[in-house]
C-alpha cells in the first residue's frame, strides 16, 4: 500500500470522527475519541464480535495501527466500553452513513425498510423490550441511507413515518413488509417523490380479504397479468414464483384512500423439497404501474435486507452481544452494516469467491488488504 493512499486514507477516517464530540472531561482522557472509534472500526472489520476481542488485536497491532492511522495510543477493554457506552451512537451513525454514500459507486433505486432486535437486550422473560433498530437500506449498493432505534413506547410505524422527513427518497422505491401498510405511511412517501411497494395482511383486513377473492376467483382470470418467474433450484431445494398482477384497481372499495395506489398483485411461491411441497402466497399494494415481471424483481429485492440483518447475527453474533447502553448497541450496529458493505464491495470488485466471514479472517492476518478494502 503505498503511502498517499495511505495518506488519503487516515485523513477520511480521521476527519469524518474528528467531528463528534468529546463528553469525557479531558483531565481524565488519555485515548482520543477517534483513536478508539478507529480501533473498533478496525476490529470489526476484521470480524471480531467482542470488545475483548478488539481490545486485544489493537494491542498486538499497536505499531501497524499508529503508523497507518497515526493513533497515538491503544485503549484497553474496558475504555472501549466505556466510549461506547458515552458516545452519541446517532452521531456516529450519521458519519458511517455519510463515509457509506462516498464509498459507494452506483446507489440504486430500491430502499428497503425493515427492524431487527437485538436479542441479547431484553430483560429476562421479556422478549419485546428488546432494543430494536430500523433500517432503510439501499439493495443494490448496500448503503444504509438511514436508521432509526424504535423506544419502548413506540414502534417502527412511526419511527419510519418521521424517517421519511429527512431521507431523499425522490425517485426511489420503497419496499416494506405489512407492518407498514397504512394509509399515512403512503402518503408520506409519495409527497416525498418516491414510490411505494408494501406487503398487504390481515391488518388491512377489508382491503386483504377484498383482493384475496379477487385473485383467487376463476371469473377474473381475464382482468389478471400473470408472469411465470424461473425455477430455481438450491440445497436440493426447487423453488418457483408466479406474479398476479390486478389490471385495473380504481374498482377496489379503499381505493381512495390510499395515495398514489396504482396496482395490486399477488406472489405465489411454491417450494418442493424431498419431503414435502409448500405453496405460500403474498399480496402487495404499490403506487408503480409495473410488468409483473419487474414486480416480482422488485419483491426479491426486499429479500436483501434480510439477508443484511441474518448476517448481523452469523457473521458478528449481534443476538449475543452484551453491550449494555443504547449508545453502544446502535455504534457497533451501523460499524458492522459498514463492515459488510465493504467487504462485499471489494469482494465483487476483485471477482473474490468467498464468504463474507472468512474474508473477514483474512483481514485480520493482513494488513494491507485491510487498507485495500477501506
Amino acid at each position: 500500500m503505498n503511502t498517499k493512499k495511505r495518506k488519503k486514507i487516515r485523513k477520511i477516517v480521521r476527519e469524518k470522527f474528528g467531528r463528534l464530540k468529546e463528553k469525557r472531561y479531558k483531565s481524565y482522557i488519555r485515548h482520543k475519541l477517534v483513536d478508539v472509534l478507529i480501533c473498533v472500526m478496525v476490529g470489526v472489520l476484521c470480524g471480531l464480535d467482542k470488545t475483548e476481542e478488539i481490545a486485544l488485536y489493537c494491542k498486538k497491532k499497536t505499531k501497524r495501527l499508529k503508523k497507518m492511522f497515526k493513533i497515538e495510543s491503544v485503549a484497553s477493554e474496558s475504555t472501549i466500553n466505556r466510549v461506547l457506552n458515552m458516545v452519541n451512537g446517532s452521531a456516529v451513525t450519521e458519519i458511517i452513513i455519510e463515509i457509506m454514500r462516498d464509498c459507494a459507486t452506483e446507489m440504486g433505486e430500491i430502499i428497503a425498510v425493515d427492524g431487527k432486535a437485538i436479542r441479547s437486550t431484553a430483560e429476562k422473560g421479556k422478549k419485546s423490550n428488546a432494543l430494536q433498530i430500523i433500517t432503510a437500506y439501499l439493495t443494490q449498493s448496500g448503503v444504509v441511507l438511514g436508521q432509526e432505534m424504535i423506544g419502548e413506547k413506540t414502534n417502527e410505524i412511526p419511527v419510519f413515518q418521521a424517517m421519511l422527513g429527512y431521507m431523499d427518497i425522490k425517485g426511489k422505491i420503497i419496499t416494506a413488509d405489512s407492518l407498514h401498510c397504512q394509509t399515512k405511511t403512503c402518503k408520506e412517501i409519495i409527497e416525498h417523490n418516491g414510490n411505494y411497494v408494501i406487503g398487504l395482511k390481515k391488518n388491512q383486513k377489508t382491503f386483504y380479504e377484498e383482493i384475496e377473492l379477487f385473485i383467487n376467483d376463476p371469473i377474473n382470470a381475464e382482468e389478471i397479468e400473470i408472469y411465470e418467474g424461473k425455477i430455481e433450484k438450491n440445497g436440493g431445494r426447487i423453488e418457483k414464483r408466479v406474479c398476479y398482477k390486478i389490471k385495473d384497481v380504481s374498482w377496489l372499495s379503499m381505493y381512495d384512500e390510499w395515495t398514489g395506489l396504482k396496482s395490486v398483485f399477488a406472489v405465489k411461491r411454491t417450494t418442493i423439497t424431498k419431503e414435502k411441497t409448500t405453496e405460500e402466497t403474498n399480496y402487495y399494494i404499490t403506487s408503480l404501474n409495473e410488468e409483473p415481471q419487474k414486480l416480482l424483481v422488485i419483491v426479491r429485492e426486499h429479500w436483501k435486507i434480510e439477508s443484511m440483518h441474518w448476517m448481523l447475527d452469523v457473521v458478528f453474533s449481534e443476538d449475543e452481544c452484551r453491550i449494555l447502553s443504547k449508545n453502544g448497541q446502535k455504534t457497533l450496529n451501523i460499524f458492522r452494516k459498514f463492515a459488510l458493505l465493504l467487504h462485499k464491495q471489494y469482494m465483487l470488485n476483485n471477482d473474490i469467491k468467498s464468504s463474507v466471514k472468512s474474508h473477514m479472517f483474512r483481514c485480520l492476518l493482513d494488513d494491507d488488504l485491510l487498507l485495500a478494502i477501506l
